[in-house]
């Protein structure tokens, strides 16, 4: 097994001289104190954030706390103008992308423009004091914009309650921090790892369909459209409107302006030194569509424009957020569930970038900064802000440095909302439409949907299963199809483990799985079986049915061939970290039924958390000690020496 104690065997068998198996090491008891601690620290501290402050003084203890909760204290010292450079210019970039997105974004979440705009002023600036990553890029995104639109409007009507849907949303906003920063002080940032990659692809691409698929409203010139968001309310609501309801001058300028937006993209794409290509494409459609729509008043002929962006930064809304009646609990439910989706998508591209560049981020810190700044920004008139994939690529390929470029970028953004905002009154809905159909055509991922169904089929499933939950019934149901899909797959690989039966490779001491290696040999009259989990409650029966059920089959196929039944079943247990009770009795009963075979139970390399609870258990006494084994090798040459002699 490569094991230098098990070398002395080795080479007595190869004079057939065999010493006698190295024992099976029992671990020395852990107090009960210090194994709780050992757990707790693993489980919620496994990066050890305290590290940085022992031996250290009172004082430096004091600035290393302030710098954990405000990285900007600790990258700021060296911060300089090089560096300055680089994320000036990243911010202008990224600014010149956030603003006609913001106002577009806005109208998804069915909110006036100017609190798309909010929301790219407070939030980034609280993320540059409080964030760890240096690329990502905050302010409203699509799929959050759309979800708070679709929950919100399911209590409230916007268009005849708009003061009160205003509230619900700074309430849910509030409630969003709430959540983000309440799991990551209590260091519970691995319940976001739940929603698997795979559901978050599908999820990504039916939202991203559905969002193209409701700017058609504004594309086509429609003024009567649906609010139900799945695909054949939609298509429906389009075709029923085709004769009368479209704008043939809005579908113009939509259309030429999507060609250019797409064509900017597929030449950034092609060429990544033309990246700002893609970056400025936005602001200038929509300085040239205004501008076209303001000389020719195509606003006389039918196109709908923006009209009114109101002038200003953002309003104090404490007194706005719900803290009691009707809509509290509401204001929660949605809360919690678009900081979690705006949680897993800022975490996901803050590690993606992070790696690029090669450096670590805390993700509880992330949580805890994007908590503090969604918490600032519900009581500055803002709605739920995250981490956007397009700005933070653009972010990223600009060259910044450090959250500095999101300091840069709020400021523009206020420059624009106190003196730049009239300006935008003839912007043409049709152009907005554009900018997100753009925007959100590179959330469909069809490589990665192709590379998951070739790598698992139940991944593409859980894939499938939220794009059509999305697409086809609504973004709740989608989210919760995600969900549910990825627990459902959690579950079957907990309480279904893999089970191998191993043999012997040639010319060796080693043992596997015969399926991976067919030229394996078994050994005559001992089966060997490899339990590939860990032995809990939720799987001890099947893995106690399985290993009868392989037993079975193999006595049926060698009184079949007419040869000797087997006398011995060694269980390998190198990949059984853990065992709790009801492993221990499934133990006990596989024992029993054996025996009622006349067949002897042996185990393999029992780790030492499960030899110390078989020591505990009493169950070695059941077994054994002299059928606890620490290779397979040793096993077979005590169970079948002659075997071993002839091989």
């Amino acid at each position: 097994m490569g094991d230098p104690r098990s070398k002395p065997e080795e080479d007595s068998s190869s004079s057939h001289h065999h010493a006698s198996p190295y024992k099976v090491g029992v671990p020395p008891k852990q107090k009960l104190w210090e194994e709780f601690s050992t757990t707790l620290k693993e489980t919620f501290f496994s990066d050890d954030p305290l590290r940085s402050f022992k031996d250290q003084s009172r004082s430096r203890k004091c600035v290393l706390g302030l710098q954990a909760i405000f990285p900007i204290l600790e990258w700021g010292r060296t911060y300089n103008l090089s560096k300055f450079k680089g994320d000036l210019v990243a911010g202008l970039t990224i600014a010149s992308l956030c603003i006609p997105q913001d106002i577009g974004y806005a109208k998804l979440a069915n909110l006036s423009p100017e609190y798309g705009l909010y929301s790219s002023l407070v939030p980034p600036l609280v993320y540059a004091f409080m964030g760890s990553s240096r690329d990502i890029a905050i302010g409203p995104v699509a799929v959050v914009s759309l979800l708070l639109g679709t929950l919100l409007q399911n209590e409230i009507d916007p268009i005849t309650n708009p003061f009160e849907y205003r509230r619900l949303a700074f309430t849910a906003t509030f409630f969003a921090g709430i959540t983000q920063a309440t799991l990551g002080i209590l260091r519970l940032g691995f319940l976001i790892d739940f929603l698997s990659h795979a559901a978050i692809v599908g999820f990504m691409g039916g939202a991203a369909i559905t969002i193209a698929l409701q700017q058609l409203k504004g594309f086509l010139g429609i003024k009567k459209f649906t609010k139900d968001t799945d695909i054949i309310s939609v298509m429906r609501s389009i075709l029923r409107s085709a004769h009368h309801g479209w704008n043939g001058v809005t579908i113009l300028i939509g259309a030429s302006f999507l060609v250019l937006l797409l064509s900017a993209k597929y030449i950034a794409k092609k060429k990544k030194k033309l990246f700002w290509i893609a970056a400025i494409a936005p602001l200038t459609s929509v300085i040239l569509s205004t501008f076209l729509v303001f000389i020719t008043r195509a606003d006389k002929k039918g196109v709908e424009i923006v009209k009114h962006i109101e002038k200003g930064i953002n309003r104090p809304s404490v007194d706005e957020i719900y803290f009691s009646g009707h809509y509290l609990l509401r204001g929660v439910k949605i809360g919690v569930v678009a900081g979690m989706v705006a949680l897993t998508e800022a975490v996901a591209i803050g590690r993606t970038f992070a790696a690029m560049k090669d450096y670590q981020i805390d993700g509880n810190k992330e949580m805890v900064a994007l908590g503090a700044m969604n918490i600032a920004g519900s009581m500055t008139s803002c709605y739920v802000s995250t981490g956007s994939f397009s700005r933070s690529a653009v972010n990223f390929m600009s060259g910044c440095q450090t959250a500095v470029s999101n300091i840069v970028m709020s400021i523009v953004v206020l420059l624009t909302l106190l003196f730049l905002t009239p300006l935008f009154k003839y912007t043409p809905n049709a152009i907005l439409s554009s900018i997100i159909i753009s925007a959100v055509i590179g959330l469909i991922d069809y490589d990665a949907a192709i590379l998951i169904w070739k790598i698992d089929k139940f991944d593409f499933v859980a894939c499938m299963g939220a794009f059509l939950g999305v697409v086809f019934f609504s973004v709740e149901i989608g989210l919760l199809v995600a969900v549910s899909i990825s627990f459902a797959k959690l579950l079957v690989q907990v309480t279904r483990p893999r089970t191998a039966l191993l043999g012997k490779i040639p010319r060796t001491n080693v043992y596997r799985n015969i399926q991976q290696y067919p030229e394996a040999t078994k050994v005559p009259g001992v089966l060997i079986i490899r339990v590939d989990s860990a032995i809990y409650f939720s799987n001890s029966n099947y893995i106690r049915e399985r290993i009868l059920r392989w037993l079975t089959d193999e006595d049926e196929q060698l009184k079949f061939e007419g040869l000797p039944r087997i006398e011995f079943l060694i269980v390998e247990m190198s990949p059984v970290t853990d065992i709790d009770t009801s492993g221990i009795h499934a133990l006990q009963d596989l024992y029993n039924s054996l025996q009622k075979r006349s067949v002897q139970l042996v185990l393999a390399n029992p780790g030492p958390v499960v030899m110390d609870k078989l020591y505990t258990s009493k169950l070695t006494n059941l077994i054994g000690d002299d059928k606890i084994f620490l290779t397979v090798a040793d096993a077979i040459q005590n169970c079948s020496p002659k075997y071993t002699e002839e091989v």
